[in-house]
């Protein structure tokens, strides 16, 4: 199979470029900018007292979050001018870029090691997350899979078991760094898209049954794993030990009462709860804004989530499977994670290190999530002006009229 490269930097009409000016499913973009401008509020207040320590000026991690969020927009600007079908048909070699990457993380001398993990690749003053992109090059594999073994998936055993002689592999991968969070999340978003495919009710569950099996034999296989499972159930017996975190992150919620202490007056964040600006920095939202400012975060959470799910309904109808897949199993990695990071807060899950979607401090985290905002509103464009292949000749007057959105 031979890639014309000049086919896919082919100016193709886009969301952004067409007759009529910017053709957008605004009620997605401004949902997501919604939570990243609250996301840079957020990590402004939160690393305030960590930024002025470690390099003396307060605002140095909201400047390098500013950077992120330049580089991210960029990022889904150029993801929306790709048509859909070159990511169909580069599925394969993003698979490979994918392993390339999560092998070349484990390798010492290349792998970058932060807090006992090695999930990191250096570049200069920039680190990416290999596991960030690897998901997302997984939803589009596996998207593609869907469609083109579709009959296959959903009649036989073999059709089903096929995405895991990739998937597992690139499971243990990111067990190696280790990276269990990211693991469940990619093996629960892989999870649903097989179950949207048309995987029968039998397979799927015990699909679910095994993973359950698995999750079970990995947590005793560490003792920490072990240990944070029992912690978090009771975290006030070891509260300056293995609970320290939960404990810290549940006083910070209580000291939020219903409208907060106000933004930038966290107690917690001053060195009380580790990780304030990444895997915390909804706890300090809770401190600083209440319950009601939480509350209206998770609301917007839901419905950029929902929002996704529906574009991946609207792909469906408009008989653009593979863009629907994609929209699903992107709109499940970001379910996977919030849920995650939100019940870890809470403390109805095990303390894991999970970023928020487009909340957290973290640059592969957060270019990604632009990426995949990018992904998903040239879906709902595609599918809505049902221009959903490049192989397709457009000119002036394809785009002369006003479209009827109705959605």
């Amino acid at each position: 199979m031979t890639i014309n490269f000049r086919n896919i930097i082919k100016p193709y009409p886009s969301p952004i470029i067409t007759g009529r000016g910017v053709d957008l499913d605004f009620p997605m973009l401004v949902g997501c900018l919604a939570l990243l401008g609250l996301g840079l509020v957020m990590i402004t207040s939160a690393s305030s007292e960590v930024a002025a320590v470690q390099s003396g000026n307060t605002l140095y991690m909201m400047i390098r979050h500013l950077v992120y969020m330049v580089i991210g927009l960029a990022t889904c600007i150029v993801t929306m001018m790709i048509p859909i079908a070159t990511w169909q048909r580069l599925g394969w070699l993003m698979l490979i870029g994918a392993f390339g990457l999560l092998v070349m993380v484990v390798v010492p001398g290349i792998g970058r090691e932060v807090n006992g993990s090695m999930r990191w690749i250096g570049f200069g003053a920039f680190n990416v997350q290999p596991s960030e992109i690897a998901k997302v090059f997984v939803v589009i594999y596996l998207a593609g899979y869907l469609v083109r073994r579709q009959k296959e998936v959903r009649e036989s055993w073999m059709g089903f078991f096929k995405p895991f002689i990739v998937l597992l592999p690139m499971a243990g991968l990111l067990l190696m760094e280790p990276d269990f969070g990211a693991t469940v999340v990619m093996m629960g978003a892989a999870a649903a898209m097989l179950f949207l495919g048309g995987v029968g009710l039998f397979r799927f569950t015990l699909m679910v049954l095994l993973a359950v099996g698995a999750v079970t034999v990995l947590v005793q296989a560490q003792p920490y794993r072990m240990a944070r499972l029992i912690t978090f159930t009771d975290p006030w017996a070891d509260q300056f030990g293995s609970g320290y975190q939960l404990t810290q992150a549940l006083i910070a919620f209580g000291r939020g009462e219903w409208l907060g202490v106000g933004l930038g007056n966290s107690v917690q964040k001053q060195f009380y709860l580790p990780e304030a600006h990444t895997d915390f920095v909804f706890s300090v939202l809770a401190e600083e804004l209440g319950v009601v400012g939480s509350l209206c975060t998770l609301a917007l959470f839901v419905f950029v989530c929902v929002r996704a799910m529906y574009i991946g309904l609207w792909a469906e109808k408009a008989k653009q499977y593979f863009a629907a897949y994609v929209a699903y199993g992107l709109a499940f990695l970001w379910i996977g994670q919030f849920l995650i990071n939100i019940g870890v807060n809470v403390g109805l899950l095990p303390t894991k290190g999970l970023t928020l979607p487009f909340l957290s401090y973290g640059g592969s985290s957060l270019v990604i999530c632009c990426a995949c905002l990018g992904l998903l509103l040239r879906i709902e464009w595609e599918s809505r002006t049902h221009l959903g292949s490049e192989d397709m000749e457009f000119s002036e007057s394809d785009f002369a009229e006003e479209p009827t959105h109705g959605r």
